[in-house]
């Protein structure tokens, strides 16, 4: 396939993760009737790379995380050589998911940016009011098992049944990791908010990258040290 179509693909579903999760929070949240508070918000992720995982994953492997694409990359699942393409499609489809949600958000009266538009934060942005510390030890943990779970089931797992995990892998890290950080495990679901917001979202947004890809790099070595055949 080539390296056009796949980063393609990744652009498109990471446009739909950004798009969905960060959506579900922005929007369906805001409607506690509606029962889309926390768990809807974490189910939401999940469900966005479950769908797409089934769309795309034949295409491009279905990353739609630069640390996710890390990860591979120190599992020798993924070329180094291509990374950068990905990680770039992944980033612009992060900002435009962002972007799209933004014009949709923005049409409500009373709109307004400083509720953090489902950006990332730790200290006083984040939403548990954790430290530093804990964001980091949160941020890497919880992208580490995110990478053993991708690794894992896409190496053992009976055929068809890998995305099935690793989206509910995505849901069950949300529910930690919500209230510490908003929950990033991937820095291109960071960005597409942070860019919108600017301010502190943009002023954190480094540590944003490198916990989650210090996580992913750590779980594919792990796995492939540890684990794989």
């Amino acid at each position: 396939m080539p390296i056009g179509k796949r980063a393609a693909a990744e652009f498109f579903g990471t446009f739909w993760l950004v798009f969905g999760g960060c959506g579900s929070a922005v929007l369906a949240a805001a409607f506690p009737g509606l029962g889309i508070e926390f768990a809807g918000v974490a189910l939401a992720f999940g469900l966005t790379v479950l769908t797409m995982a089934f769309a795309i994953k034949h295409i491009s492997g279905c990353h739609l995380n630069p640390a996710v694409t890390a990860g591979l990359v120190a599992g020798g699942r993924f070329p180094a050589s291509e990374a950068p393409y990905y990680v770039v499609a992944q980033v612009l489809g992060g900002i435009f998911g962002a972007g799209v949600l933004y014009v949709i958000a923005s049409g409500k009266a009373g709109f307004d940016l400083a509720g953090g538009f489902a950006s990332n934060g730790y200290g006083a942005h984040s939403p548990g009011g954790y430290s530093l510390v804990a964001y980091l030890v949160a941020e890497i943990v919880l992208t580490m098992f995110f990478l053993l779970t991708i690794m894992g089931s896409t190496d053992r797992a009976p055929a068809g049944f890998a995305p099935i995990a690793i989206g509910l892998a995505l849901t069950l890290i949300h529910f930690i990791g919500i209230p510490v950080t908003n929950l990033s495990v991937n820095p291109a679901r960071s960005t597409g908010p942070a860019v919108f917001v600017g301010g502190w979202a943009l002023g954190q947004l480094l540590m944003f990258w490198v916990a989650p890809l210090i996580g992913g790099i750590l779980g594919g070595f792990v796995y492939k040290s540890v684990f794989e055949e």
